[in-house]
Formats: structure tokens, sequence, C-alpha cells
């Protein structure tokens, strides 16, 4: 089956797909996006995504070209029309293109967004086997820009930061600045000592994740102790359990950080009643 995407209002086979050469996006990665997973034919934390997705616009100062409405409307006819059941919803908005390459923003009563949609099949999303068996890190320096808050598509750096773990024969990287973890490359990073499961706290240091917002919330119902402060390398090798959350990865324990096994070695309970939550009450409340 040919793929259906979404490009500025029209509904085409992915071959037909066309943005332009001056798109600021493609120029300047000037633009933001968000990835909603899809389990059983149904939007995951939409809500939380789409409500960062204005905020990232905003701090851009580019427009919303959408309603929370509109956008879920067209999020569940791509999902419609791509019989999708299990897999993620890739949305992206640029500032545009304005006729030619300029730094300058260009006018946006005359530029209007850019919108892309499309969907991945990802079939067995929520059944990772690397769930069962946990993730190996190891930790490079983080020298992005300062606003990670901002989800935009300047993803050199993480997708450098992939592939130096991929040199290295393990799964991802946790980025580092100045003594302290902040983030993995593209998910929200968190310990477990005595019970206690410490991350980051928000800042424009790092990504505010929705499918962190969504875990902190079942763990506190779950009665779980959560502390939001920086922690160091050496804190994470020392700890009981480690694990990430994203959108695609919801919850995914880390068992080795830069060849150093943390804990047992072996996904620890924290982690993996957590994913299970998360699971449960993500396709409860799913749209």
């Amino acid at each position: 089956m040919t793929r259906i995407v979404y490009v500025n209002g029209e509904y085409l086979p992915e071959a037909e797909a066309r943005v332009s050469v001056f798109d600021r996006g493609f120029l300047m990665a000037d633009g933001v996006y968000e990835v909603t997973s899809v389990l059983d034919g149904k939007l995951v934390d939409f809500a939380g995504h789409t409500q960062r997705l204005a905020r990232s616009l905003a701090e851009l100062g580019i427009e919303n070209p959408m309603g929370a409405e509109e956008w879920l409307a067209v999020h569940r006819e791509l999902v419609a029309r791509n019989a999708l059941t299990e897999g993620m919803v890739y949305l992206q908005v640029t500032r545009g293109n304005p006729g030619d390459r300029d730094f300058a923003f260009p006018d946006p009563a005359v530029t209007k967004p850019t919108v892309v949609l499309f969907t991945q099949s990802k079939p067995g999303l929520a059944d990772n086997p690397a769930a069962k068996a946990g993730m190996k890190v190891i930790s490079i320096p983080d020298i992005r820009w300062g606003r990670r808050d901002i989800k935009t598509v300047q993803l050199l750096y993480p997708s450098m930061g992939k592939m130096m773990a991929k040199a290295a024969g393990v799964d991802d990287a946790w980025l580092v600045e100045d003594g302290f973890v902040t983030e993995g490359t593209s998910n929200n990073v968190y310990i477990v000592k005595g019970g206690r499961i410490v991350t980051r706290p928000l800042s424009n240091d790092i990504l505010h994740g929705i499918t962190r917002a969504a875990l902190l919330r079942y763990a506190a119902e779950a009665q779980l102790t959560v502390e939001e402060r920086p922690f160091t390398v050496d804190e994470a090798k020392a700890a009981d359990e480690a694990f990430f959350t994203s959108a695609s990865a919801f919850v995914m324990p880390v068992v080795e950080i830069d060849g150093a096994k943390v804990g047992t070695g072996a996904p620890g309970p924290v982690a993996t009643r957590l994913r299970e939550i998360y699971l449960d009450e993500s396709r409860k409340a799913a749209v």
C-alpha cells in the first residue's frame, strides 16, 4: 500500500509530496516537530503533544497553522488512510518558503508555515525486546544550543551522538554538561536509588518530555518518590536502576553506562513496573 502523507492541506501519495528548496526548514532548520505514538490505532498523549507544539512555535514566533481539534482530525485521517495500528505520526511545521534564502525571518503575513505529516508503521512498538534486555549507553559532551526546551528540527548533534553510540557498540548516548547528565540523544533520563526516582528538573536545558510528564504523574499515583534534580554519570553508574522515556520508546531500562553495569545489569523492578503502568494507562487514555 502506498503511504499517504499530508503536505499543506493535501493528502498525497508520498511519491507526489513536494516541499520547496527555499523552505526555511530545509535551509535553516527553522522549524519544530512532534512525534505521537499510535497504539491499537489510537493516538497516545495527543493533548500533550499539541500543547508542546504550540509552545515551541510560540517560542520561535511561528504561527500555529491549526487548532487542537484540527490537528487531531489530520492525525486521525492519516492513521485511517494508512491503516496504522502501531507506530508513529510525525509532524513538522517550518517558517515556510519565502521564495529565496535570507537569514532574516520573512513577513509572516506573506509567508505561511509549511506543514508536513507522515506515518511510520512500527509493528511490535509496545513489545520491543529491548525493554526486556535493557539498553547500553555511553556518555558524551552536550554541545547543543541553549534552548533544548524547544523541539526544533535541529537534530544534527543528537544524530551524531547516536552514531557515536553505534561506533562504540552500544544503543544510545547520554549527554553531559558541567558534570551533570542533561538527557539522552532523543529522550529524558532517570536513575533509581533506594526506591527514589531521580530526574533532571525542567528548564531550557532539556526537552519538556510529554512521556516524562505522564510517567511522573503515574509514578506519583503509584506512590513512588520522585526527586527532580541533576545527577552525575558516576551517580548513574552507582544507581540501582536507570531508564529513559520517549514517545516512541515509552519507558526503556538502561543496564550499562560507559561499560559499567547498572545495578544487577538487568532491567530493574521500578523501570519494568513503570513501563507496564505507562502502556496500560496510555492505551486507556489514547484518542
